[in-house]
């Protein structure tokens, strides 16, 4: 054995011996969370936490640009710590230095905001640049635009996992807003935090987390969706129908970031759970409260966006299906009153008949920021929902239909379409709809000359048509329950 290479199997050997300094210095060093770092936005206001990892009863000191003297915590025999902040409105770009034994952290260029949690399939993934033919209308100038250093974006990259994981595993860590950034973003969540950041005039933070054509039950964790279906991935592949799996993008791609405060949630999903509406109304306000209960923020605010019509088929065919999309728009609406502190988004009037990625991005996150300004920052002024039904009352051989929401009356651009109705025989026939008083609508027919139910826009594809004076559109309704209803042959 030559001088060399007996040199170097001696720093081998004491590189592994049990307690060798070059072994403790390998394993002693603090380590963050990928979310925490350099550029992020914290909650502003509030107490937040800062995490991480060391070894066991690691020493570990932490100062704060905004506080004076020094933080002390010690790691636990498993190696976490924590440390819960209390951080203030101060607009002033902060510092945070973590210090222990072996390790020495700086985190530069952080900021106190407002953070948005964005989520869901892929409307919510689309990004600014659009689809491959597949447009965002208003992404090109948008991305020209963007140069905005108190927005910052952050974006858990897909991926799966059959058990809950501490940290996510592939990211695009915290950066500011410029034109290289902001092209591969979702484009509603980037349009509603560029918004709100300007209207509130402090920092916003968005962490975007989706994956298309996902199902909600993928997002919502082992002990929480057990209580309505059985969920054992021992022998499940991964890497087959992934974004299908119950449970696996929670653990993956939601878990990690349960410690990070942030403000609300932004959801926009439900295309893959189009054909259980009933079910969707167990599992959306179930995986809303499992996210609020991790979080440990209370009942944080939880906007989502309706799905948009779709020609998914023949909407003569579906009329009383589940294949007809009205019935899981119509769960979602029902869903407001199973999860508190919630808003919804209607999209009746900005869908695509081919395409299912509508390119009205803007007008999606518009409605999502109108909920926002108005329940969460105290913009009563701010309308946030189009008429909702409320009641009907036979009338001169029609039925006329009263709305809340509509405090300003009812509108149309042109004729009122897409209304039906029908008599005791439960069979829907074209309806004539008009605008009473500016604030009620009075639907009629020749071929139901005893009316009792009305519906409005009950088909996967077509062109909302009612709206309030704010120009929010009404969603799809029906004034029946009924589950053997049909359409007429015309």
């Amino acid at each position: 054995m030559t001088t060399s290479s007996f040199l170097k199997n001696c720093v081998l050997f004491l590189f592994l011996l049990p307690g060798s300094p070059w072994l403790n210095h390998a394993f002693a060093e603090v380590k963050l969370p990928a979310i925490v770092s350099s550029n992020m936005v914290l909650q502003r206001n509030t107490t937040v936490k800062l995490w991480g990892w060391a070894d066991a009863n690691e020493k570990i000191t932490i100062q704060l640009s905004w506080q004076t003297g020094n933080n002390k915590v010690v790691a636990d025999e498993k190696g976490n710590w924590q440390l819960a902040v209390t951080t203030t409105d101060s607009k002033a770009p902060q510092t945070i230095s973590i210090k222990s034994k072996e390790s020495e952290i700086r985190l530069d260029n952080v900021l106190f905001g407002e953070v948005w949690l964005c989520s869901g399939q892929s409307n919510m993934q689309q990004p600014l640049k659009g689809y491959m033919g597949q447009p965002t209308f208003e992404g090109p100038m948008t991305i020209a635009k963007a140069n905005n250093p108190n927005l910052r974006l952050f974006t858990v990259n897909r991926k799966a996992a059959k058990s809950p994981l501490n940290d996510v595993a592939e990211y695009i860590g915290w950066q500011a807003v410029n034109a290289a950034s902001v092209a591969d973003f979702s484009a509603v969540a980037y349009f509603f935090g560029q918004q709100l950041q300007e209207i509130l005039d402090v920092p916003v933070g968005l962490i975007h987390t989706s994956w298309g054509g996902s199902a909600i039950q993928a997002w919502i964790s082992e002990e929480a969706i057990s209580a309505l279906q059985k969920v054992n991935l021992d022998e499940v592949d991964l890497s087959q129908r992934t974004n299908q799996i119950p449970t696996a993008l929670f653990n993956a791609m939601i878990n990690p970031l349960t410690s990070y405060a942030i403000k609300g949630v932004l959801w926009y999903q439900g295309e893959s759970n189009r054909m259980e509406p009933e079910k969707y109304k167990d599992f959306l306000p179930a995986m809303v409260k499992d996210w609020r209960k991790r979080w440990e923020l209370g009942d944080f605010p939880f906007y989502y966006v309706q799905i948009a019509p779709f020609m998914y088929g023949n909407d003569n065919e579906v009329f009383q299906s589940t294949e007809n999309s009205a019935f899981i728009r119509e769960a979602q609406i029902q869903c407001l009153d199973l999860i508190p502190n919630s808003g919804m988004a209607v999209t009746m009037d900005i869908g695509d008949d081919h395409c299912i990625h509508p390119p009205k991005k803007k007008e999606v996150a518009d409605r999502l920021l109108f909920n926002a300004l108005h329940h969460t920052y105290g913009y009563n002024t701010v309308d946030y929902s189009g008429p909702v039904y409320s009641n009907q009352a036979a009338e001169n051989g029609g039925l006329l239909l009263e709305f809340k929401h509509a405090e300003l009356g009812v509108f149309a651009y042109d004729e009122l379409e897409g209304f039906e109705i029908a008599g005791d025989d439960k069979v829907f026939h074209p309806a004539k709809a008009s605008i009473v008083k500016r604030k009620q609508v009075f639907v009629v027919s020749d071929s139901v000359p005893h009316p009792v139910a009305v519906r409005y826009a009950w088909r996967n594809w077509v062109n909302g048509t009612l709206f309030d004076s704010n120009l929010l559109p009404a969603s799809s309704f029906r004034t029946d329950d009924w589950d053997d209803a049909t359409r007429a042959d015309y």
